[in-house]
């Protein structure tokens, strides 16, 4: 895998949009956002079509391979960060110019949307990419710290780190409202079942991942930990929803190399309660020997971590469990 240099105080960030628009943020939390990073030590600068919005509120498919081209190849930019997620990242992948990638490597982040470009790019380059926050989420006044302490121990330092959970966590419209925020006990990592893996990481977003199946973009999934979460688009029909795509990554070739699974938090809206998780991974045989983990800090609830797609992971899961992420 090439690891890509890691952020360091004064290095250049450039923000692109390749799924929803920028416009699509007020200018209030456009500058928050910029401010937070900003304070952090960071140079940001934004792709010159990030503004561009279509009735989709994304912008077309050549301007936003332009901006991931232009990133990529500028000398300049250390990272490339994206604004936010949405639904049509698989847009780009058969215009992309993954030799350039490959040969300027640098860190590329988000999560939602932009796990089809991360793992597609992973994929055919070898180039770890990162699942972590957007820059819409710098804007966040209350319950960043976590999300900044982890994008720190994974984008600026080389040492292996362990993921603890947060001590509370919120499904919130927080950009409407800053100030009347609505906080959750966090009840810690669920154990769903025991074991011990170590293992390269593919996924995020599983319905997103699954976009890329039968393509030339899909990675193999051979000895590898999924790091797996569900948006809720469907409404009540959110399990059978989650049970399917599940069932579709399972019946991926090599799934039986799989060597364990971490589930993201899901959104209280969803009613995917303890029973309804173990339900749906008790009704397939091709999970029975495998460590699961569910209510882990990553999805679409904040906080979350940041981790590497292409990456390694370790997961210890007894009494108690433990998740480390070696290489990143």
């Amino acid at each position: 895998m090439i690891i890509p240099d890691k952020l360091k105080i004064g290095d250049e960030i450039r923000i692109i949009a390749p799924a929803r628009s920028l416009s699509l943020l007020s200018e209030e939390n456009k500058n928050l956002a910029k401010a937070k990073l900003e304070s952090l030590g960071f140079k940001i600068t934004f792709s010159k079509n990030c503004m561009e919005s279509d009735m989709f509120m994304s912008s077309s498919i050549q301007s936003r391979v332009d901006d991931i081209h232009e990133a990529f190849a500028d000398k300049n930019v250390k990272a490339i960060m994206t604004v936010i997620g949405g639904f049509n990242c698989n847009q780009l992948l058969q215009y992309l110019d993954y030799e350039l990638i490959k040969n300027n490597p640098k860190i590329l982040c988000g999560y939602s949307d932009i796990t089809a470009l991360a793992n597609a790019i992973t994929s055919k380059t070898d180039l770890v990419t990162y699942s972590g926050i957007h820059f819409s989420n710098f804007a966040m006044k209350i319950e960043i710290e976590y999300n900044i302490e982890y994008f720190k121990k994974c984008l600026m330092s080389e040492e292996e780190f362990e993921i603890k959970p947060s001590s509370t966590w919120s499904n919130d419209a927080w950009y409407l409202d800053q100030e009347n925020r609505n906080l959750i006990k966090n009840e810690g990592f669920i154990i769903i079942q025991k074991g011990e893996a170590t293992g390269k990481i593919f996924g995020a977003n599983l319905g997103t991942f699954n976009l890329l199946r039968g393509t030339e973009f899909m990675p193999n999934i051979s000895d590898s930990i999924l790091f797996l979460e569900e948006d809720n688009n469907v409404g009540d029909d959110f399990a059978v929803e989650f049970d399917r795509n599940l069932q579709a990554l399972i019946q991926q070739p090599n799934f039986d190399k799989v060597k364990g699974i971490v589930l993201g938090r899901f959104q209280d809206n969803t009613d995917m309660t303890l029973e309804k998780i173990k339900y749906i991974i008790d009704t397939k045989k091709e999970l029975k020997n495998l460590p699961i983990i569910a209510n882990v800090d990553f999805g679409h609830t904040n906080p979350l971590f940041t981790f590497p797609i292409g990456g390694t992971a370790s997961l210890k899961v007894g009494n108690e469990v433990e998740l480390n992420i070696i290489k990143h």
